[in-house]
């Protein structure tokens, strides 16, 4: 996945990237979230609580996601940055 920066400011909140994984990128991948969590090496309570936005993205977390999603750490990062502000 290719990434780029926007160049206007968004007049919406941002989104908890929990919300963008459980919304967008386990169904591209076709993921159950047991077998996300098997191929994240995390428990499936782990993965469930970032799913439900209550827990945030770590920076290991944001590496494992990078990896699956194939996209990078970078993004993840971001994204918690921009949620926690």
């Amino acid at each position: 996945m290719a990434e780029y920066t926007i160049k206007r400011p968004l007049k919406r909140p941002p989104i908890h990237p929990g919300e963008v994984v459980r919304e967008d990128v386990l169904p591209a991948l076709s993921l159950s979230i047991s077998e996300a969590a098997r191929r994240l090496r995390v428990s499936r309570q782990q993965l469930h609580r970032v799913l439900a936005c209550t827990h945030p993205v770590s920076t290991e977390m944001a590496l494992r996601l990078g990896k699956l999603a194939g996209n990078g750490p970078g993004l993840w990062i971001r994204m918690r940055q921009n949620y926690d502000v």
